[in-house]
C-alpha cells in the first residue's frame, strides 16, 4: 500500500474529532447500516437531534462523512460514511506534540472500550454461529523488517476484502476484524 492510498491522521484536530465516543457510534453505525439522519442517530444513541447534527457536522468538516444531497430534504441531511474503506493509520506518539498526545491516548482508550466488548461478546457469537466468528492466538519470532513486512500484509488483505456497503455483494456481512501485536518478552 502507497502513502497515498493511506489515510494518515497526523492533523491533530482530525484525530480530536475522531476522539470522542458519540462520534465513533455514529460512524459505526454509518459504517455498518448505512446512511442515516442526525434523528435517526439520535434516536438510536439516545441523544437530543441537535447534538448528533453537531457531531456529524464535525465528522463531515474532517471528510470522515458526506452529506447526500439527493436524499436529503429541507432539515432533513442524510449521511453516509465517506468515500472508500481506507486504511487509516494513527500518529505515534513522537509525531505528535506534547499537548496533543493526550488525544491519542484518548482515541485509543475509546476503541481499546470497544475491542475489550468485542472480545467479551466472542463465545457467545462462535456457538451461535461458528462459520461466522473465528479467532487465532499465535506466538510468532520476528524481526523489526518482518514484522512490518507481515502487518503491512494483513493490512492489504483487509483492504482487498472490505467494501462499502454499497458495493459489497449481497450475502456480505460487515465483520469486526483486529489485529493488535506486542513483544511478549515484556510480559
Amino acid at each position: 500500500m502507497t502513502d497515498e492510498e493511506r489515510f494518515i491522521l497526523d492533523d491533530p484536530a482530525k484525530l480530536k474529532a475522531l476522539a470522542h465516543p458519540m462520534r465513533q457510534l455514529m460512524l459505526r453505525h454509518l459504517g455498518i447500516h448505512g446512511p442515516a439522519t442526525s434523528t435517526t442517530l439520535g434516536e438510536l444513541l439516545g441523544a437530543k437531534t441537535g447534538t448528533t447534527s453537531y457531531h456529524l457536522r464535525q465528522l463531515e468538516k474532517y471528510g470522515f462523512i458526506k452529506e447526500i444531497p439527493e436524499r436529503s430534504t429541507g432539515r432533513e441531511r442524510w449521511w453516509r460514511h465517506a468515500g472508500e474503506p481506507r486504511d487509516m493509520r494513527l500518529p505515534t506518539p513522537d509525531q505528535l506534540a506534547p499537548e496533543d498526545r493526550p488525544v491519542l491516548a484518548e482515541f485509543h482508550r475509546i476503541g481499546m472500550e470497544e475491542d475489550r466488548r468485542l472480545f467479551e461478546s466472542f463465545p457467545e457469537a462462535y456457538w451461535r454461529d461458528p462459520e461466522w466468528a473465528k479467532a487465532s492466538r499465535g506466538l510468532a519470532r520476528m524481526t523489526k523488517a518482518e514484522f512490518e513486512e507481515f502487518f503491512e500484509a494483513y493490512i492489504a488483505l483487509l483492504m482487498k476484502y472490505n467494501r462499502s456497503p454499497e458495493e459489497a455483494p449481497q450475502d456480505a456481512r460487515p465483520m469486526h476484524v483486529r489485529l493488535f501485536a506486542l513483544p511478549a518478552d515484556e510480559d
